[in-house]
């Protein structure tokens, strides 16, 4: 089943994020359950700071009812492996970095819906960094930055609500909302909320296959908004594409954008997810190769596979090529038995099917190896 945590009729999704235009705004999560006049619980069923989990369980309120009031710096506190971070209803407006060394650390929503606990900030690629030595760039627009192993998140929202609008002459229009290096990191029901290169699922370095799940995630954006060269797995998701009123025709942008490294088998492998579209029919391409300048023998690879296609997909040419070449026909580009009116067969060499045979290689269970977070 697709996630239910997608968006909202705009009538019931709650605020805007401020300087939002018609047709381009993120939603911010609904008010906490106290403020519709049930009893004030900030942390659900995970207790409190008087009577926590465990010694490794911290607690986030952004009104100071926790150990810190932001998740950075419960982050900072949390010095070594194996940490739990339960945040409660709030939005964050910060960014977040975590060290490679806070292995196996989990964050959790503390009321089980991520539509009540928002990670937002809004840098943009070409945003100039605060100590004049020049602008972010895509990596360091991230809000959030993941790099240990073992990282789990459940039930929080993940956003860079920086837009294109907002900055007018602005060249570096890359605003990530997360960017994730480690192996075994895991996402469970959680929202990803941008407009280009919203999720950069990624790998420390060439030779590291970090395998990355996202399962029962909301993703959504514009341009290339799943990119990177992770070893990733989308389980019954929901990808949102969205409208662009800064453009008068089509394309207008890419769902995925994999730059998986030439000696990985595998890449990005989408199952029993979906894609719907705010903009009009045809206007999205399902995926482009990302070939970067620091990986010239990068052989991106995606299979997308028992997915629902929408009519935002552009069924008779759903692959492109990037600028810096690299024609998409030599990737690693297929898909199997997908449905929907983007899903369609017109041109068949513009949408490489595996066959059955082929299919059985590219399961969870092959992608991940011995690693099972579904379990």
């Amino acid at each position: 089943m697709p996630s239910p945590h997608g968006p909202l009729p705009l009538s019931r999704r709650g605020l805007l994020l401020a300087g939002a235009t018609a047709g381009t705004a993120l939603a911010l999560p609904r008010a906490p359950a106290h403020a519709a006049g049930r009893p004030h619980r900030p942390f659900g069923r995970y207790g409190s700071p008087a009577a926590r989990l465990t010694a490794r369980t911290l607690y986030v309120h952004p009104g100071g009812a926790g150990d810190f009031t932001t998740v950075q710096a419960a982050v900072t506190a949390a010095a070594g492996p194996g940490h739990t971070l339960v945040i409660a209803p709030g939005t964050y407006r910060e960014t977040v970095s975590v060290d490679a060394d806070r292995t196996g650390m989990t964050w959790l929503g503390a009321s089980e819906d991520p539509r009540d606990v928002v990670v937002v900030f809004d840098n943009a690629a070409g945003t100039p960094r605060p100590d004049g030595s020049g602008t972010h760039g895509t990596s360091g627009s991230a809000t959030t930055t993941l790099r240990p192993d073992g990282f789990t998140a459940r039930w929080i929202t993940f956003a860079n609500d920086w837009l294109r609008a907002d900055h007018p002459g602005t060249s570096g229009t890359q605003a990530v909302a997360l960017k994730v290096q480690g192996d075994r990191s895991a996402f469970l029901h959680c929202r990803f909320l941008g407009h280009q290169d919203t999720l950069y699922a990624d790998s420390p370095s060439l030779g590291t296959f970090a395998r990355q799940y996202f399962s029962h995630c909301y993703v959504e954006g514009d341009v290339d908004f799943v990119f990177g060269r992770a070893t990733a797995l989308f389980a019954h998701c929901h990808f949102r594409t969205l409208t662009r009123p800064d453009l008068a025709g089509a394309p207008y942008g890419f769902v995925f954008a994999p730059s998986t490294a030439g000696a990985n088998p595998r890449g990005y492998l989408v199952t029993r997810s979906r894609i719907s579209s705010e903009a009009p029919d045809g206007h999205y391409k399902l995926a482009r190769p990302w070939v970067p300048s620091s990986d010239r023998t990068a052989r991106p690879m995606l299979t997308v596979r028992e997915t629902h296609l929408g009519a935002g997909i552009d069924a008779a040419e759903p692959y492109t090529n990037m600028a810096s070449g690299h024609p998409w026909q030599d990737q690693r580009f297929a898909e199997y038995r997908n449905t929907g009116p983007g899903a369609v067969i017109t041109v068949p060499e513009n949408r490489p099917q595996l066959t059955r045979a082929e299919a059985a290689s590219h399961t969870r269970e092959v992608h991940f190896g011995d690693w099972r977070p579904w379990r």
